[in-house]
């Protein structure tokens, strides 16, 4: 019943959030926000812990605002997803402005092919978008495999309708696949700072151990491709940034499993640089931290009368 629900409550965003004019739909999105942010449920409360560790020196008081703030973005991420397949063309052109894109065009441009690795930041589905709209490209990505069944079918019908290959993330298959496409000079877009499987690779984050998946860095590793992290926020205009940093080297001379934890450390560092500046727009509602995972070593979720308007 629950499952069923949730698919109802996603077919509705879809077929009626889409249909409201933008305006209506921003405040209607603060709105919900807010009121979920008041009620301190427990992804509220998570968001807070998590932004603990990313700001340490903050205050209850800031961390309160943060959270808000950082409800307010991941509910906007959601209402344009919803809004997205009635965008046109030149919204979504003019909907992103990325820093230092040339890396990705020049990586392309040399035929090797190009993995974007992001974290959970700003919205993805709309930097996807303007991939292939704004630059002709299409990208192969993975999703995670939801229930019911109907649900993921709901998902990867949007993004293909962005003009996305989309792979389930269950299955052996995927890996291959992903690689075949960027052997062939294309490009591939991983969310890559949770790790949804049992064989990510352990890193530092702000100063304390998590894990990530190490598909990226395999992939670039064992087909020659050109890794590059993204990063994404909002600020106060309908307009997201975003940057594309630097490329991460393959190391030489090492094994394939020591190159991928090297490299993952990289990315992780890269994720650590853009959530530090923009930790509002970073929606990170799960326990990610290793001590977090372990329900021993779990500090209990922030317990602040947040109540209060920040």
């Amino acid at each position: 019943m629950r499952e069923r629900l949730t698919d109802a409550l996603y077919g509705l965003g879809w077929s009626t959030v889409k249909k409201l004019p933008e305006p209506v739909a921003v405040r209607l999105g603060q709105r919900i926000a807010d009121q979920v942010w008041k009620r301190r449920g427990s992804g509220v409360l998570r968001l807070e812990a998590n932004l603990a560790r990313v700001c340490p020196d903050a205050s209850p008081q800031r961390l309160a605002q943060l959270s808000r703030a950082g409800m307010r973005s991941y509910t906007r991420y959601w209402m344009e997803s919803f809004r997205l397949p009635a965008w046109s063309r030149d919204r979504i052109k003019g909907g992103f402005t990325p820093a230092d894109v040339h890396y990705l065009v020049d990586g392309l441009a040399a035929g090797r092919g190009v993995v974007l690795a992001l974290p959970h930041m700003g919205n993805y589905d709309l930097a996807g978008a303007w991939v292939t709209t704004k630059l002709g490209v299409p990208f192969t990505t993975v999703a995670e495999r939801l229930k019911p069944e109907t649900l993921y079918d709901r998902f990867v019908a949007y993004r293909t309708g962005l003009g996305m290959e989309v792979l389930p993330h269950t299955g052996g298959s995927a890996f291959g696949t992903l690689a075949r496409r960027l052997r062939a000079g294309g490009l591939v877009c991983l969310v890559a700072d949770r790790d949804l499987s049992a064989s990510g690779v352990e890193v530092e984050f702000f100063g304390e151990a998590a894990k990530m998946p190490a598909g990226p860095a395999r992939l670039a590793a064992q087909t020659g491709a050109l890794l590059l992290p993204v990063t994404l926020w909002y600020d106060r205009s309908p307009i997201m940034r975003g940057r594309v940093h630097p490329p991460i080297e393959v190391p030489q001379g090492v094994s394939r499993a020591k190159a991928a934890a090297v490299m993952t450390q990289e990315l992780a560092d890269a994720f650590a640089s853009g959530i530090a500046e923009h930790p509002q727009d970073w929606h990170m509602l799960q326990r990610l931290w290793l001590a977090d995972l372990d329900p021993a070593a779990a500090p209990p979720p922030a317990d602040r009368p947040a109540t209060e308007e920040p």
